[in-house]
């Protein structure tokens, strides 16, 4: 396991190419975010998936969210996208809010279970969003094993998860609320996990409504 400093907007460009390596390798990685850290794998990648539930101690029917560098990714992996989701997007990303959508049916990505919705979030975060510009989107989840506390520090990744995660990026410690989990796939949005953005932000800027352009 490999330990490289990752800090500074724009990230080291070793740091990002050792980690897009390592994804396009199979491997697992780990990654600060906006909100904690994350375990990170490219699930286009037959086994990829696997190894990150296994790693996690994760179920297969708790699916796994995709982090993206911005909108035009999120659309490339949905379908159907509702406009009160596109307004949600454009409020909070990039931001500590997951958008459950409906899911494209080209997408061959392992994320779990449930092949027909996607989480996506896009993060204020350089060093998510620079990886995922080199290496794509990536499957994430938090940072511990499935029911236990985030780890906040590199270190302690590395103690948790020797053996099993190739490269750390190394931006100091990350500690922080998880983000909000929304579902837009039905006719009325729906809180799934209440996190950093309160819901009543989401319902606020949900029943926005785009200002009409008037004609010269």
């Amino acid at each position: 396991m490999a330990t490289v400093p990752a800090m500074g907007d724009p990230p080291p460009a070793a740091a990002i190419e050792a980690a897009a390596h390592a994804l396009a390798a199979g491997e697992l990685i780990a990654i600060p975010t906006d909100t904690v850290y994350g375990l990170a794998a490219d699930a286009f990648h037959t086994g990829a998936a696997d190894r990150l539930f296994a790693a996690k101690r994760r179920p297969r029917d708790v699916e796994l969210p995709v982090l993206v560098a911005d909108v035009e990714q999120a659309l490339a992996l949905t379908v159907g996208v509702p406009a009160v989701a596109h307004r949600l997007m454009a409020e909070f990303w990039p931001g500590a809010l997951t958008i459950v959508l409906p899911r494209s049916p080209s997408v061959t990505a392992d994320l779990g279970s449930d092949e027909a919705t996607i989480g996506i979030r896009c993060p204020a975060h350089p060093v998510p969003l620079a990886l995922c510009r080199a290496a794509g989107p990536m499957a994430t989840t938090s940072a511990n094993l499935h029911g236990e506390v985030t780890l906040p520090t590199p270190a302690d990744i590395v103690e948790r998860f020797a053996g099993l995660v190739a490269v750390v990026l190394d931006a100091g410690p990350c500690e922080g609320a998880p983000s909000t989990v929304v579902d837009c796939t039905g006719e009325d949005i729906k809180l799934l996990r209440q996190g950093r953005i309160p819901w009543e932000d989401v319902l606020a800027a949900a029943a926005r409504r785009p200002r009409r352009r008037v004609e010269s």
